[in-house]
């Protein structure tokens, strides 16, 4: 039997508990994702979730919170240029790689330290 993979449902990122207004304010607030609501069972744990485009990011709480500094969901995005304006009015740092042929990238980090890699077709 083949399984056809059809997409990508969501990445989860993990966060500390109790900073789900810094997480706001950077997806939804610096980013422009929009904030989806949890189920009530899953919302009880805290963390929030965030949808743009075919994209979904969950944060969830984790006990012992260590942001992923290598691990990173590979975000596509239309304007580079302007969201790496964005992001480093936040104080954010960007830093651009060119290691990939055919795109374009930028590296930064959500107030959690966690990675995020935000790309586009050359």
């Amino acid at each position: 039997m083949t399984v056809v993979f059809t997409g990508l449902h969501h990445v989860q990122l993990a966060m500390p508990a109790g900073e789900e207004d810094a997480a706001r304010g950077f997806y939804a607030g610096v980013l422009g994702m929009t904030e989806v609501a949890k189920p009530p069972v899953l919302a009880a744990r805290g963390g929030a979730w965030f949808r743009a485009g075919g994209l979904e990011l969950h944060l969830g709480v984790e006990d012992g919170f260590v942001p992923a500094r290598k691990a990173h969901p590979g975000i596509a995005v239309d304007d580079l240029d302007a969201l790496a304006r964005r992001v480093a009015t936040t104080g954010q740092d960007v830093t651009w790689d060119r290691d990939v042929p055919g795109f374009r990238r930028f590296y930064a980090h959500d107030p959690f330290g966690n990675r995020l890699e935000f790309l586009e077709p050359a």
